[in-house]
């Protein structure tokens, strides 16, 4: 029970953070092109009880990646819609980016503390230590769901920003895939060697450069947390 509760604990902020924020700037950047929706309905908010969906949040804690009820944008409100919509899907990678890459400065800055004075000290040991298990998987899970998110298909941001890129004959034929997208995608993920062969070796990659010498620490983050 009581490894249950840590693991929660590590989990929980950075999970939130990731998933909720993703979805958050997609609504304000469909706000900035003239779509207001997001804030009509009360979604550019931070409060987990407007984004959160049920099994998307349970999936984080079983798979290590999950999903919040995606923010409704109408492009009709859009100047140029296809064009601004390529710039509101990006907007959602874009901020796990940058949440990865601040992860990633706290945990090397703790890393560098660790060679210090302090990282001898039994107490500085017992608080850093599940602060940087926490950063190490924000790290993870932030690069995680912007690759992830990034699959040219859609309803995931890369298939709406290939649908925004290809002429408009070839978008339409893109688009047709939407209702099977979620299908199509996990079929892909879990029937295929598309998971293994291309989307772990690029975030391990990612994971890995931006980490730096604190690698380890995120690698022992989510065999903690996971098991692998």
């Amino acid at each position: 029970m009581e490894t249950i509760v840590s693991k929660i604990a590590i989990m929980l902020v950075p999970a939130l953070l990731a998933i909720i924020l993703h979805e958050v700037a997609h609504g304000y950047i469909a706000e900035r092109f003239g779509d207001p929706t997001a804030r009509l309905l009360g979604r550019l908010t931070l409060n987990p009880l407007k984004h959160l969906d049920p099994i998307g949040t349970i999936a984080i804690f079983i798979f290590g990646f999950g999903w919040a009820r995606p923010v409704p944008v109408n492009s009709g409100n859009f100047r140029r819609p296809r064009r601004d919509m390529i710039w509101v899907a990006l907007a959602g990678p874009t901020t796990n980016l940058l949440l990865a890459i601040f992860s990633a400065l706290l945990l090397r800055g703790l890393g560098v503390l660790d060679q210090g004075s302090f990282g001898a000290l039994q107490t500085y040991i017992q608080f850093t230590t599940p602060v940087k298990m926490m950063l190490g998987f924000s790290l993870y899970i932030n690069i995680l769901l912007g690759v992830f998110n990034l699959i040219p298909l859609p309803p995931l941001d890369g298939g709406r920003v290939l649908i925004g890129i290809l002429p408009e004959h070839q978008a339409a034929l893109v688009s047709r895939l939407e209702p099977f997208g979620f299908v199509l995608i996990l079929f892909l993920v879990f029937f295929t060697d598309v998971w293994s062969l291309v989307l772990a070796p690029i975030i391990n990659t990612l994971v890995v450069f931006m980490a730096g010498p604190e690698a380890p620490m995120v690698e022992q983050s989510i065999r903690f947390l996971f098991g692998h």
